[in-house]
């Protein structure tokens, strides 16, 4: 399972994950696909210190990643980065398994090339 963080999107994590971090529970950031979005699909992405049950778990540089494993093959290959701008800031996902995305970025359409994900509901 393969996901990248860019170097500003580990430094944003890291951020987040300091602040909701207790002494008892080390934070990572839980990444899914989930039904909705403008094109289908939309990307899923929260704080958590527990991993569901079947979640892969991998480590990207100082970041703890939780992935949904039914989520896992719409997700192989994604990179994600954090953008800053005048109009609009936030995590962006470059989906290399994406057939179409909105212009929000926030969702995306996988045709029938790319691999059989369960979207996590």
């Amino acid at each position: 399972m393969t996901i990248t963080l860019t170097e500003k999107a580990e430094f944003r994590l890291r951020a987040f994950l300091k602040t909701s971090a207790t002494q008892e529970n080390q934070s990572g950031v839980r990444i899914s696909v989930k039904n909705g979005g403008c094109s289908g699909y939309e990307y899923g992405i929260e704080i958590t210190s527990q991993p569901q049950s079947d979640d892969i778990v991998t480590k990207q540089g100082n970041v703890l990643l939780y992935i949904d494993a039914k989520s896992a093959p719409l997700l192989e290959g994604v990179e994600i980065d954090f953008i800053e701008g005048v109009m609009d800031s936030g995590f962006k996902f470059s989906n290399p398994n994406a057939t179409d995305t909105c212009g929000c970025g926030k969702s995306f359409k996988s045709g029938d090339c790319s691999p059989n994900g369960v979207p996590y509901s």
